[in-house]
């Protein structure tokens, strides 16, 4: 019997239930194949993902696709049948949800080639709708940097939030530290492995060394060494090999004699770096404020990523490994998967989106490098400056 009291219960509960409908994400992907990163988020954001040793059905939910190539094998259509949302020829078709205007929350985007076309595509609908919501860009929003910054600048003016980069910053740490905000360093190091990787790596860098005294205010100039000139460059002192030492200290992957036969070994003192190392290269950066770091890409000699720094006042050097887990699982998309969760739900971004946008302008300018015979470069474009988030941003749980 339908009395006022049970009527007046049932009119207060409706606006709860309402608000508890998931956020409608769009994705626009090159490809949805399976193990590309497309698919790693896409389907947490369908099935949930493990964090925090619970299983998270996230906040949000896949509501609309849009993908560039259907090579064989591709997911969009078995994933659109099995869970309910349409796949669009368009970008815009996406993200209006075949209606006239904008009828997503979020937009996740994943553009291998990297050019910032499909970023450009969604930046034109929401210029049209002159308005926008928040925007996960895998990677960095463009090769270019004058293209990733005009991008970022739209998207200011259209005061939409954007978070760019990888999982590789809010992964699990060995140990988990994070160097102390407002901390003086006086050098770091990044070693980084996986062709194809070197943002991953610079970006690992910089979520460590943005936290320093006066924050971050950008990149003076850089350099790209390769082969035989990267451990010249290191016997000149232009990076540490301490600090590479205690960085290969918390590898657990470390290859060589260690692989064939178990045994511990220093991969500096003993030399095998210049024989394991199949074409290494170093990414030589030296920040305005005077702060000298190198990213040294080291494949063949160890599979992880590992980070160290020589802080002063107090003197000590503090190494980590960023943990990246083995597929199909890749657990520590998830990381970055809570991450995307907290910025559609918040509506900002968890940490700044100039990290990447930084990263991105100095692998760019280490490629140009690379193409004028490995020269040094001034990089006055890369005034970039930025606090970064006094509360640390990766998985500790």
């Amino acid at each position: 019997m339908l009395t006022r009291r049970s009527f007046l219960q049932t009119a207060a509960a409706i606006p709860a239930v309402a608000a508890s409908q998931p956020k409608r994400i769009a994705m626009l992907a090159t490809a949805y194949t399976p193990l590309s990163q497309a698919q790693h988020m896409g389907d947490r954001f369908l099935v949930g993902y493990p964090y925090g040793g619970v299983w998270r059905m996230p906040e949000a939910k896949l509501t609309s696709l849009y993908v560039e190539k259907k090579p064989e094998g591709e997911l969009s259509g078995a994933r659109a049948r099995e869970f309910g949302f349409d796949v669009y020829s368009t970008v815009a078709g996406a993200l209006r949800r075949g209606g006239k205007e904008l009828a997503v929350d979020a937009v996740l985007i994943f553009d291998d080639a990297g050019e910032g076309g499909l970023f450009e595509q969604c930046l034109q609908v929401f210029e049209q709708e002159r308005r926008g919501v928040p925007v996960y860009q895998d990677r960095q929003l463009a090769h270019s940097f004058e293209k990733a910054r005009t991008m970022f600048e739209r998207s200011r003016r259209l005061r939409f939030p954007v978070l760019g980069g990888t999982s590789l910053p809010v992964t699990w740490r060995l140990p988990a530290i994070d160097l102390p905000v407002g901390c003086r360093v006086e050098e770091a190091l990044m070693v980084g492995v996986g062709e194809g990787r070197e943002f991953h790596a610079i970006e690992g860098l910089q979520c460590m060394v943005e936290r320093r005294r006066g924050g971050e205010t950008g990149v003076k100039s850089v350099q790209l060494l390769e082969g035989d000139a990267v451990w010249k460059a290191g016997e000149a002192g232009r990076y540490s090999k301490e600090l590479l030492i205690s960085a290969l200290s918390r590898s657990d992957t470390p290859l060589g004699f260690s692989d064939a036969d178990s045994r511990p070994q220093n991969l500096v003192a003993a030399g095998q770096l210049q024989v394991l190392a199949r074409h290494p290269a170093a990414y030589l950066i030296e920040y305005r404020d005077g702060l000298k770091a190198a990213v040294l890409m080291l494949d063949g000699a160890v599979k992880d990523f590992n980070f160290a720094a020589r802080l002063s006042a107090p003197r000590q050097v503090l190494a980590t490994q960023f943990l990246v887990t083995p597929e199909p699982n890749a657990t520590h998309s998830a990381c970055l998967a809570r991450k995307v969760e907290q910025l559609i739900a918040g509506g900002a971004a968890p940490y700044p989106a100039e990290r990447a946008l930084l990263a991105g302008g100095v692998l760019e300018s280490c490629l140009t490098s690379k193409e004028r015979e490995h020269a040094r470069l001034q990089t006055p474009q890369l005034k970039v400056a930025y606090q970064a988030p006094a509360e640390p941003q990766f998985a500790q749980a």
